[in-house]
């Protein structure tokens, strides 16, 4: 691997170098060059649990700069912001402008169905170089890595521009090649001037509810808890993992 290239990239030199290898090898590479090897061995060598890890920081990270910028904004306004920023679409077409594609270890049977372009691998992969970053330096060297590869998205986002939560959930299924949310009104509570809607946000793979003053705001609320639900499942299956 030429991990030279991919430092200048991202312009940072590892100390460790096999924690740059570890965090560009996807799990097809691992278990198609170590079939035979012991489990925690092959797990040792992918980057899944450096994904988990990863996520994380990029969360921390990205929030602490956008409270420094933005330091009169409302939680909502800094939570859409934070959302944009490390969604799957936004990280995979970061990852597209360093070039991590070009440099990913992948398994013969990802390469054949072009995984060096899909937008899943590509900002997977970039969590676990920056969790590679954080084991390297710590994490003040970590935000700084953050900032840097994602300044035009910093810059892209303001608290009066930024998405709502119904656009990041239909950003976030497409990103992940699934059919946008369809919402059901549940019910209706209370008088007719101070009702409280409930309603109900569905996708492929789950659902999640909301209530609020009005069928939008309570729309909103759906979309929001539906997100929180699109990222746990990822995190405990790494953890669980690791």
């Amino acid at each position: 691997m030429k991990l030279s290239e991919f430092e200048k990239n991202i312009g940072y030199t590892f100390n460790d170098a096999t924690l740059l290898e570890r965090a560009l090898t996807h799990r097809s590479w691992a278990h198609e060059n170590l079939a035979g090897r012991g489990e925690d061995e092959i797990r040792g060598a992918e980057n899944e649990s450096f994904e988990f890890l990863g996520d994380s920081v990029l969360g921390l990270a990205v929030a602490e700069e956008l409270f420094r910028k933005y330091p009169d904004a409302s939680e909502g306004e800094l939570t859409l912001m934070k959302h944009r920023l490390v969604s799957a679409t936004t990280l995979a077409a970061v990852a597209e402008s360093l070039k991590i594609g070009e440099h990913i270890r992948i398994g013969r049977g990802e390469e054949k169905t072009g995984g060096r372009q899909k937008r899943a691998i590509l900002a997977d992969t970039l969590e676990a170089v920056i969790a590679a970053v954080f084991f390297d330096s710590g994490y003040i060297a970590t935000r700084s890595l953050v900032v840097r590869i994602l300044a035009n998205e910093f810059r892209a986002v303001t608290p009066e521009g930024s998405a709502d939560y119904k656009t990041l959930l239909q950003e976030m299924l497409q990103a992940e090649q699934l059919s946008g949310p369809v919402y059901s009104l549940l019910k209706t509570e209370g008088q007719p001037h101070e009702r409280t809607f409930y309603v109900e946000a569905a996708w492929n793979t789950g659902r999640a509810e909301g209530s609020g003053s009005s069928i939008k705001s309570a729309e909103m609320m759906a979309a929001s808890e539906a997100l929180k639900s699109l990222k746990t499942p990822k995190a405990e299956t790494s953890k669980r993992k690791a």
